[in-house]
């Protein structure tokens, strides 16, 4: 790892981070024509930023800055496979990992690991399904599309924001920065699937001004030192696959658990691998997709 890399990581932890993000935010939100439309196209022409995909292709057309870098796509940019036992991915992005959960333990990046646990926010109960489980890590670049979509269909059950730090999650901070993903600020929502529970966390990072999702808006901020939970007993939000769930207004990551024997991951997939929303992501396990075909026609 070259020393600047290491320099650079290090540096964040003497960084204001919240209250740079909070000053990301007034930015990215200013509606003067003038001072956002020139934002928007520098961004563009900066990061190469596909327009052509764009649901409004038109720069000026958005009122601020984040409502074009959360902007929709086209209805047929991201096709959804039509067979129902593929796991979809749930952004545009390049993978930071994938692979097995090893008694309650995830790769972050080569000599470094996290818990499950820590991830989760400390809950036993929510922590144990995934042990021996799978995990899915996709870094959201500045030019990928930042909604966040269902792997799966799933019935959602608890959403928890974890307050934390706000360190960046690209490749350098990742190599550098121990329990990187279980330290940095995040949203945790865990649904119920036919193939059992399944988690989705929203890893905030430096500059990432809020994080929502489509049942609650703006989870954070405001953010503190106290964990937030939600129940959802009666009338849980349902969501199908391939549905949209949340969105990062500005950067981030997003990691995705399944519990153990359930989900096979496609074998092209591996660290810096380029994906996008809806491609495949893995496949149930042929038991798996079988019981729950069994399950659908004896309800």
């Amino acid at each position: 790892m070259p020393i600047s890399e290491k320099l650079f990581a290090l540096g964040q932890h003497a960084l204001p981070q919240h209250g740079l993000s909070r000053l990301m935010g007034s930015i990215t939100r200013c509606r003067n024509s003038l001072f956002k439309d020139s934002m928007i196209r520098t961004f563009i022409k900066l990061y190469g930023v596909d327009m052509t995909q764009a649901l409004e292709p038109a720069p000026a057309a958005y009122g601020c800055f984040n409502e074009f870098f959360t902007r929709a796509l086209k209805p047929n940019a991201r096709p959804i496979p039509l067979d129902p036992d593929t796991v979809v991915c749930p952004a545009d992005g390049t993978v930071s990992r994938i692979g097995a959960i090893t008694e309650g333990r995830i790769i972050q990046a080569k000599g470094k690991e996290f818990s499950v646990l820590e991830l989760l926010g400390g809950n036993p109960d929510n922590a144990e399904p995934f042990t021996n489980g799978r995990f899915a890590t996709i870094y959201l670049s500045p030019r990928d599309y930042h909604r966040l979509h269902m792997p799966l269909g799933g019935t959602l059950r608890e959403m928890i924001h974890v307050p934390g730090k706000l360190f960046s999650v690209n490749a350098a901070t990742t190599a550098n920065v121990p329990n990187l993903f279980a330290r940095n600020e995040r949203v945790i929502a865990l649904f119920d699937t036919q193939i059992g529970p399944m988690a989705l966390v929203l890893v905030g990072a430096i500059f990432v001004a809020s994080i929502e999702t489509i049942w609650h808006g703006v989870v954070t901020p405001p953010t503190g030192k106290t964990v937030r939970t939600w129940d959802y007993p009666a009338n849980p939000p349902v969501l199908a696959r391939g549905q949209e769930m949340g969105r990062f207004n500005m950067g981030s990551t997003v990691i995705v658990l399944f519990g153990d024997g359930v989900v096979d991951w496609d074998e092209s997939l591996q660290a810096d691998t380029i994906v996008r929303m809806g491609q495949t992501l893995g496949r149930l396990r042929a038991q798996t997709a079988k019981s729950s075909d069994n399950r659908q026609r004896t309800a």
